[in-house]
């Protein structure tokens, strides 16, 4: 993947936008799911989903730190992408019978966490690490949890959903990369202890209380699914690959922090991460859903509905 021209891909991203209605949802194939995949694959379509909508909102925090108009407005048209990649997936639940007319899959707790820290603090980050975060996140969807859906699914219209979703996530990624490197170069020593710095931010360290333990919830929902452990290994791999192939990027230290911090969730023998990781996993757990506040407002702009 080498660097790209930023310019050249808003005009691309551009040209090749998408909607709902390109796609026949009533299409012959629905039958193809299985009795015994639906109920594991309507709790997986659901996180699918509600992750989808966290990368949005962290696109729409990006696009307001964006140090010029090229990278705003690309950042700008990623928000709403997701918001479509989480609409068509929807889209594939109802096809499924998955959801009723009107009903809103429930995000599992350690989702409706990271939501709520989302949209209090998301915009208050600066963009080198929601920048990282993101491509992370991105090439995990990109190599691991879509892959293995289009593996284990034989419903046509669903290959057709992810040929047009995956071919935006290979945009966000080429981006997300770029800016990367873009955020590691000429940084000198004093600059990255400044970056650095960031991690006593209370408000970051919320969102790692958050974050950790919904990779850990969703590493192991998709292996219950039967994702083999090495496919979570390539996606880590392939961030480590990609994100470290020059100088600048290597010099990132988010891309540092966040490389090895992968290799502790995708290894379930870290014993010495996982076990207090899991225990906050629990505790989400029990926390009565009336305990939290009402959802954003954003998530009224999710539908099914193939609209143009």
């Amino acid at each position: 993947m080498a660097k790209i021209d930023l310019d050249n891909m808003l005009e691309k991203i551009k040209n090749t936008q998408w909607s709902l209605s390109d796609v026949d949802w009533d299409a012959p194939g629905a039958e193809l799911i299985t009795p015994e995949q639906w109920p594991k694959l309507k709790a997986f379509m659901a996180d699918l989903m509600w992750i989808e909508h966290v990368g949005a909102r962290a696109f729409a925090a990006m696009a307001k730190k964006a140090p010029d108009d090229t990278l705003r407005q690309i950042y700008t048209y990623f928000h709403a992408e997701e918001q479509r990649h989480a609409n068509a997936e929807m889209a594939l639940m109802k096809r499924w019978g998955m959801l009723e007319d009107g009903e809103l899959p429930e995000p599992n707790n350690n989702l409706r966490l990271v939501i709520e820290w989302l949209d209090r603090f998301a915009d208050d980050q600066p963009i080198y690490v929601l920048g990282t975060v993101v491509p992370m996140l991105e090439i995990a969807l990109d190599g691991a949890l879509c892959k293995f859906l289009l593996d284990t699914v034989d419903d046509p219209v669903c290959h057709q959903a992810f040929e047009l979703i995956n071919g935006d996530e290979a945009r966000h990624l080429g981006v997300g990369f770029t800016v990367m490197e873009m955020q590691g170069h000429g940084k000198t020593y004093i600059e990255l202890i400044r970056m650095t710095a960031q991690l006593m931010d209370p408000r970051l360290i919320l969102g790692i209380a958050s974050y950790f333990p919904l990779l850990n919830k969703m590493r192991d929902n998709i292996v219950e699914m039967g994702l083999p452990e090495e496919k979570l290994y390539e996606a880590m791999r392939k961030f480590e690959k990609i994100g470290g192939r020059t100088v600048d990027g290597r010099r990132n230290p988010w891309f540092q922090i966040i490389k090895h911090h992968g290799r502790f969730v995708v290894d379930r023998k870290k014993h010495f991460y996982h076990a207090p990781i899991d225990a906050l996993v629990k505790v989400a757990d029990v926390i009565p859903r009336k305990a939290f506040p009402a959802v954003p407002s954003w998530v009224k702009e999710i539908t099914y509905h193939p609209t143009a």
